[in-house]
């Protein structure tokens, strides 16, 4: 197909980039570890970690799993909030030839183990305030090995003595009784003498296991290749091209990470792409805490703050914000939901910087369509495909659908995973025979190539910029005592774009929605669980009896 979106480029924008720059993300990191020794890599809570420290930790990190007898293709989990031992886990795991398979430290029991169980998982890096979840499903997995990250254990690299404030990440956690375990940062002092032997690494060997849902709703993990992440951040570099000459020789790039790096989004575009690009990473534990935030941002003068527009708008919110020194400020990354255009508006007119939006998936690691930098106002579109990526709209039989007609959006580029992990049929249900990846998601393409999303092929809800699949929460629901049936689909919500709400027939006509409520408290991460809920008499369905969530979001009027 013609790349009619080349015409949007800015200038000094390739068409295609190089993905043979790097054999490995092992290969990418010590690059970085070599050329910016010197420089702080991360800064979290006041503390920080030169890029010689995330060397030398996460080298000890590598000859410690060797010591244990840890195979390359490993699959090890890190269950981690935004903290520095975060990038040493993950840099030590790629360097040893092993398998990053990130978890949302705020999962339940049940979510955990099924992650750890699907994924094979034999280490763990987990939080000390998340260990009652792992123990009580540890013997139903494969983890032989238990690090426990405490979040004032690693030192910080200008100053051996300094703590971070008290309680500022996290609350006492209790005692952990695992047998065997370790803390992060007793594990990086018995390793330091250990001899690291670097194994060999490939760009078709696996970096990370990204879970996601799929069209079943059951989380599954996206294989990304090594080639697949450094594709990412070489297609970063091409596009943002025209602002980086904007930073000085002396400066460095300041990116901030309120998001969550357990969330490819901001794993790849602040974590890898600031190592890249020898930058400061300023890792934000609880983003949920906004004077908090904005007291962090007071003491930077950054560049670069990915963020979903809930976020943005929680900020725009918080009169200190307005407050702040923008004079560094290059633009705002924003992804995972759509952008609110009054958002965008006040954005700009406080920060005097606009939105980047774009669109991307754990799928595509992630980005695969961006606005470009060079762009100001609003367009209310997700942009135009990245450097050597195609986009396809494609109705239901493959075929391209005319410029202008809404179809399924369609990406193929150096970027798309190689699959789902042990999952075959799924893989084969989102890839075409020529080579796409069906991303699900309904959009339409100009004469100018940039794409407009229209809706949602699949019942996904998007609550601040997480996937939420009915099939999951209606599968918890359904085996509460009293439920007959259930059904869950998205409704707009001001402050999460969108929230669950349940419809459900009782089967005991004494349940409550305080029951549903504490019962989907217990069982489901806090962004899965429903706000709103109403009971009804019947569920309208097919003529099979398949439940029609359409018309549960749509009601007809009578």
């Amino acid at each position: 197909m013609q790349k009619i979106w080349l015409k949007s480029y800015p200038a000094g924008v390739p068409e295609d980039i190089d993905g043979s720059a790097y054999p490995s993300l092992a290969a990418l990191f010590e690059e970085s570890f070599e050329r910016y020794a010197e420089r702080s890599a991360f800064e979290c809570v006041g503390k920080r970690l030169s890029y010689r420290d995330l060397d030398q930790q996460s080298r000890h990190f590598a000859a410690w799993l060797q010591s244990c007898g840890i195979l390359r293709g490993t699959r090890i989990a890190i269950m981690l909030p935004n903290l520095l031992q975060y990038p040493i886990a993950m840099a030590g795991i790629l360097r040893a030839a092993c398998i990053v398979v990130n978890v949302n430290p705020r999962y339940t029991a049940r979510e955990l183990e099924h992650q750890l169980r699907d994924s094979g998982a034999e280490v763990i890096v987990v939080l000390e305030n998340c260990v009652p979840t792992l123990q009580s499903v540890l013997k139903r997995t494969s983890i032989k090995h238990v690090l426990v990250a405490v979040d004032d254990e690693i030192p910080d690299s200008r100053d051996r003595g300094l703590n971070p404030k008290p309680g500022a990440t996290r609350e006492i956690a209790p005692p952990c009784t695992i047998s065997g375990h370790l803390t992060f940062g007793a594990m990086l002092a018995v390793s330091a003498n250990l001899l690291f032997e670097p194994p060999p690494i490939g760009p078709d060997d696996i970096a990370f296991l990204q879970y996601t849902g799929g069209t079943t709703g059951i989380p599954k993990g996206a294989i990304l290749l090594h080639r697949n992440v450094i594709a990412s951040l070489l297609q970063y570099d091409a596009w943002f091209k025209p602002l980086q000459k904007k930073i000085p020789d002396s400066e460095i790039l300041i990116s901030v990470v309120a998001l969550p790096l357990y969330h490819i989004y901001a794993l790849s575009a602040c974590a890898l792409r600031s190592v890249h690009l020898g930058g400061m990473a300023i890792l934000i534990p609880n983003p949920r805490d906004i004077p908090g935030l904005v007291e962090t941002l007071r003491a930077h003068a950054f560049h670069f703050f990915p963020a979903v527009t809930t976020l943005h708008n929680a900020l725009l919110d918080n009169p200190e914000f307005a407050t702040l020194d923008f004079s560094k400020f290059l633009i705002a990354g924003a992804g995972g939901m759509p952008t609110q255009e009054t958002v965008a508006k006040r954005w700009f007119e406080v920060t005097g910087r606009p939105i980047l939006e774009g669109y991307g998936l754990s799928e595509t690691a992630p980005t695969a369509i961006s606005n470009p930098v060079t762009n100001t106002a609003y367009s209310g579109s997700i942009g135009v495909p990245m450097p050597s990526t195609r986009v396809s709209i494609r109705d239901e039989n493959n075929e391209q659908v005319p410029l202008g007609q809404a179809g399924e959006i369609c990406i193929k580029g150096p970027q798309v995973m190689a699959g789902y992990w042990q999952r075959p049929d799924e893989t084969a249900q989102v890839m075409t025979s020529d080579g796409y990846f069906r991303s699900g998601d309904m959009g339409v393409m100009d004469c100018n190539g940039y794409i407009k999303i229209v809706g949602r092929k699949k019942d996904l809800i998007l609550v601040s910029g997480f996937n939420v699949y009915p099939n999951e929460i209606e599968d918890v629901v359904a085996n509460l005592p009293g439920v007959f049936e259930v059904a869950a689909v998205g409704v707009p919500d001001p402050r999460c774009g969108e929230a669950v709400k349940l419809f459900i027939v009782r089967r005991d006509p004494a349940l409550t929605e305080v029951d549903v409520l504490r019962y989907c408290k217990a069982q489901l991460t806090g962004y899965k669980r429903p706000k709103y809920i109403e009971f009804r008499t019947e569920l309208p369905k097919t003529h099979v009896g398949k439940i029609l969530r359409r018309e549960l979001r749509e009601p007809k009027l009578k």
